[in-house]
């Protein structure tokens, strides 16, 4: 019965673990999140392998860039499917979608901008205007009032007092 097992790599050698496996026709899956334009694996220094018990554990733990298959004494532990399966439900696109700040706003939610330099403004958001997750929200601040493109990423949902 095929399972899947936590597989720990060499620094930074997770998807070269995961090129090779793949290549042998093996399971594998090596989530990924995007953060500063950058790939980067979601568990650095492990990959999710999935193979026959009766397989040789040894044949994937001398795999070049593997330094062992997690386990105790026993042996490997096997991980439920549900595991894989709740990882691969954040992703989007291919990659995990990080919630950075809570919940996403909705036309006409209170939000706050938490990130750069408009950072601590108030407003309400109006809508996204683009799949670069680009939002529109309408600013109050002071006495001004106008529209602000921003990335979706940078604000919050404010909650209400």
């Amino acid at each position: 019965m095929k399972r899947w097992y936590v597989v720990n790599t060499k620094p930074k050698k997770e998807s070269h673990v995961e090129k090779i496996f793949r290549e042998a026709s093996f399971d594998v899956y090596n989530p990924q999140y995007k953060f500063e334009n950058r790939i980067r694996p979601f568990f650095p220094g492990y990959v999710f392998l999935k193979y026959d018990d009766d397989r040789p554990f040894r044949l994937v733990d001398y795999t070049r860039g593997v330094k062992k298959v997690v386990g105790n004494r026993n042996g490997p532990i096997p991980l439920p499917d549900e595991i894989i399966d709740g990882i691969r439900s954040r992703e989007k696109d291919g990659l995990i979608e990080l919630e950075k700040f809570g919940e996403t706003p909705v036309e006409g939610d209170e939000i706050e901008v938490v990130e750069g330099p408009l950072k601590g403004l108030r407003g309400i958001f109006l809508k996204t205007v683009s799949d670069r997750e680009r939002v529109m929200i309408l600013m109050n601040y002071v006495s001004y009032q106008g529209t602000l493109l921003i990335e979706l990423g940078k604000l919050k949902k404010t909650l209400p007092h």
